[in-house]
This record gives C-alpha cells, structure tokens and sequence, in this order.
C-alpha cells in the first residue's frame, strides 16, 4: 500500500492540467508550462480540481512507480504555481560568486576563477558576494544546478570552507594537534 500514491492532489486556481490518453501529463500555471510523460501502467485521473492515481497491478515495479508518479505530478503543480529556489552560501576568506549574463563566476580558493553557465529555464541572484539562489519550476532541475555548484568546493569539516546549503549543518572534526593533548 502506497501511502503517497493514494494522496490526491488538489489543483490549485491558476493552474491547468491536462492529461493525454498516453499518459502525457501537461501543466501549465502563471509561472510557466512543464510537460512529463508518466508509465502506462498508472491510470491518472482528473475529476474537476482533484487528481488521483491508481496502480494497474499489484506488482512490485508497479508499486514503486505509483508513489513515485504521484510526487512527481505533485511536485510538477507545485513548480508552475509558487516554483522552487535553492539557497547556497560561499564560506571562507576570499569566497566570492559574481553573475555576469548567464554565467555564475565563482572564486573559490583555486588558482583560477570557476565559471558555470546557467542553463535556460532556470534564474541565479546573488544578493551578496556570499550568497546565491538558484530559482526555477523545475524541482529536479533547481536541485541539480544547486548541487552542480555546490560540487564546485563541498564544505570541509575541519574549518568549515566551501558552498554549502542555506542551514546545511557541517559537522566539525578536530585537527591533528587536539589528539595530542592526551
């Protein structure tokens, strides 16, 4: 039993579904369109502002996919109506990102600037030298940025550098000279 997969999903006003007999679902809100196409093996259903979906079987793969379907539909309605951001924050003595165009120039203790291009669909603020968002309708699309630019200089545990998430916690190691007490 799914617990995910049986939810409904309450439309939002602003928002139109539509949904093709080959399972091709279209949203289209005030913040844009996404279009996905989902397995035939889930039956999704609208009936006026609910959506529901229902598995064909009761096989294990079938399983997996309704949950699955079900969040993604979710979280497709979501990124039309309101969209998705991410928060990152650059940690260290001489951090620093800067936009120019679509291109995300980060200094971030190598020898040489890293550019990232931002791809289209996707908006990138950085409201302080230390700060940026990535902001988008795309849930999969504004994570994956958010980490590809994180991946650039994960935060290390011993003094904490490096991009890191809004509120991400980094725990903390000791260096070699705090064994030595002992």
């Amino acid at each position: 039993m799914s617990r995910i997969g049986n939810k409904a999903i309450t439309v939002p006003a602003g928002v139109e579904v539509s949904i093709s007999a080959a399972n091709e679902v279209t949203v289209k809100g005030p913040k844009g369109t996404l279009s996905r196409q989902f397995s035939p093996l889930m039956d999704i259903k609208q009936d006026g502002e609910i959506i529901t979906v229902a598995r064909a079987n009761e096989q294990k793969h079938t399983k997996q996919l309704h949950g699955t379907t079900r969040a993604l539909l979710n979280n497709m309605i979501v990124g039309v109506h309101e969209g998705y951001e991410k928060d990152l924050e650059l940690v260290g003595i001489g951090f620093k990102a800067a936009l120019k165009g679509k291109v995300l120039e980060l200094i971030v203790g190598y020898s040489h600037p890293v550019n990232i291009e931002i791809e289209e669909g996707l908006t990138c603020e950085v409201s302080s030298p230390t700060a940026i968002k990535i902001s988008g309708i795309d849930k999969q699309r504004v994570g994956e940025c958010a980490a590809n630019i994180r991946a650039v200089r994960k935060p290390e545990p011993y003094k904490g550098k490096g991009i890191r998430y809004k509120g991400e916690y980094i725990r903390r190691k000791e260096g070699k000279t705090a064994a030595k007490k002992g």
